[in-house]
């Protein structure tokens, strides 16, 4: 209760504040508007936006564990501030800095929702869906393409999970034994399971030989 208590406080603080970061990019006040993330940044998490700027999003993860656990509610809080951070970058100009929070914010949302985030939250499936639309055109870091695999499994969308396969398997950044591993889990579901996670058997078949053959 106490917890859940404490989200709630942390999301109305965070709405506003978020509300008023629009506002400010409304009127191009740039500046202005990466103080105000800055400050909130450093009241809910106590961190700051120069440190999340130099830190790896395994890094960032890593400070939201505790006893191992991961404190997955509040990650995917900080994912939605470095969205909003990388737009106020981006239409400040600085691409450069926007496309990193976000490629960070994408790599967040999906520790979260992969380790039991309340969905209805911040809606992280929907996030999630943004960013991948955002950053089709830029290559993502192996770390967070096979966060991509993880998710677009469990959330059955298998021709998903495979697109992300081939591009971690292009970058060599997955050994055979993982890649194996992913068709053989698929060819234990049923054709139909399959058929409505748009990769038919016969095609988790031929990726398998495929594979052996890219090997």
């Amino acid at each position: 209760m106490l917890r859940r208590d404490y989200l709630v406080r942390m999301i109305e603080e965070m709405t506003e504040i978020i509300g008023k970061v629009f506002g400010l990019k409304q009127q191009k006040k740039y500046i202005e508007a990466l103080w105000e993330l800055d400050d909130l940044y450093k009241g809910q998490f106590r961190l700051s936006s120069q440190l999340l700027g130099t830190l790896s999003a395994k890094d960032i993860v890593k400070l939201f564990q505790n006893g191992g656990e991961l404190e997955s509610n509040k990650l995917q809080s900080l994912a939605k501030l470095l969205k909003e951070e990388g737009e106020v970058y981006i239409a400040s100009g600085e691409s450069d800095e926007g496309l990193s929070r976000w490629m960070k914010s994408l790599h967040l949302y999906l520790e979260a929702s992969l380790n039991g985030a309340d969905r209805s939250l911040w809606d992280w499936e929907q996030r999630i869906r943004e960013l991948q639309l955002e950053l089709k055109e830029y290559r993502l870091p192996g770390d967070t393409e096979m966060l991509i695999l993880r998710f677009e499994e469990r959330e059955g969308r298998y021709d998903l999970a495979e697109n992300a396969l081939y591009r971690l398997l292009h970058d060599k950044e997955i050994p055979k034994e993982e890649a194996q591993a992913f068709y053989i889990r698929l060819l234990a579901l049923t054709p139909a399971q399959l058929e409505e996670g748009g990769l038919p058997l016969e095609e988790v078949k031929e990726g398998l030989q495929e594979l052996e053959s890219y090997f």
